[in-house]
């Protein structure tokens, strides 16, 4: 194949267009919040399930609480009119001192029912504690996982800018290119990851080998629109003043 000198350096500049593409592109695909975003999406389910785990116990233990309050009222409330029907003296002997008995058996069990009605307030004390720490606990994770998506989209709208930028530039290289070059060029860098490659020094600017004798003479013997091609790793060899041949 053959391509003129000045063809040949164009496919530097090509692939320093194209080194620097794949370089934002990694930059994209690695972005550090990546890994903290993946990690707090994953718990974020986990925390939402706490949020209403505990809430669902702070309402269950409420419904406690009223069904105790209910109890000791419907007690309060039979004491009331034994103490009112007692307080009329209305009855036999016998009926009065059977209200007062009542009377203390409903005071005991009053008793009991405010002790019992007192433990379930403590248990929902203890349970709006919980669900208000997960709530707070969901909240900062809310805000933590935000502005991880900020600084994410931030960094990402900034270097893809930039890529749009540099890929700008890449169809004038490579109009300056004859197809069958850029073809070349293409399913190289397809294999390899990039197409072409400086000679600096007698060594491949790709592989990073040192060229030996007999591949050194061919070069050097070989006219300068003849397309050279790297022996150990096939990339297009372009020759530079630094070529040190």
């Amino acid at each position: 194949m053959k391509a003129s000198p000045q063809m040949q350096s164009r496919l530097l500049d090509l692939l320093d267009l194209d080194t620097r593409l794949t370089q934002l592109d990694h930059q994209l695909r690695t972005l550090p919040e990546l890994v903290d975003i993946a990690r707090l999406e994953a718990a974020e389910a986990d925390l939402r399930a706490e949020v209403v785990r505990t809430e669902t116990a702070v309402s269950d233990l409420q419904r406690e609480v009223a069904k105790a309050e209910a109890a000791v009222q419907q007690v309060r409330d039979r004491a009331a009119r034994d103490q009112a029907r007692l307080d009329a003296g209305t009855g036999t002997s016998k009926s009065l001192q059977g209200l007062q008995h009542e009377l203390a058996s409903l005071e005991r069990r009053q008793g009991v029912l405010e002790d019992e009605q007192l433990e379930v307030m403590e248990r929902v004390e203890a349970a709006q504690g919980s669900a208000d720490r997960a709530a707070r606990a969901h909240a900062e994770h809310a805000e933590r996982l935000t502005s991880l998506r900020a600084q994410r989209d931030e960094k990402a709208a900034r270097i893809s800018a930039e890529r749009e930028e540099v890929a700008h530039g890449r169809p004038a290289v490579v109009a300056d290119l004859s197809a069958e070059l850029l073809a070349l060029y293409d399913r190289v860098r397809a294999h390899s990851g990039t197409g072409a490659a400086p000679l600096v020094q007698r060594r491949c600017g790709g592989c990073r080998l040192d060229l030996n004798a007999v591949d050194l003479s061919r070069i050097r013997n070989a006219p300068e629109d003849e397309v050279l091609r790297c022996e150990e790793c096939g990339r297009v060899l372009v020759r530079t003043s630094e070529s040190g041949l």
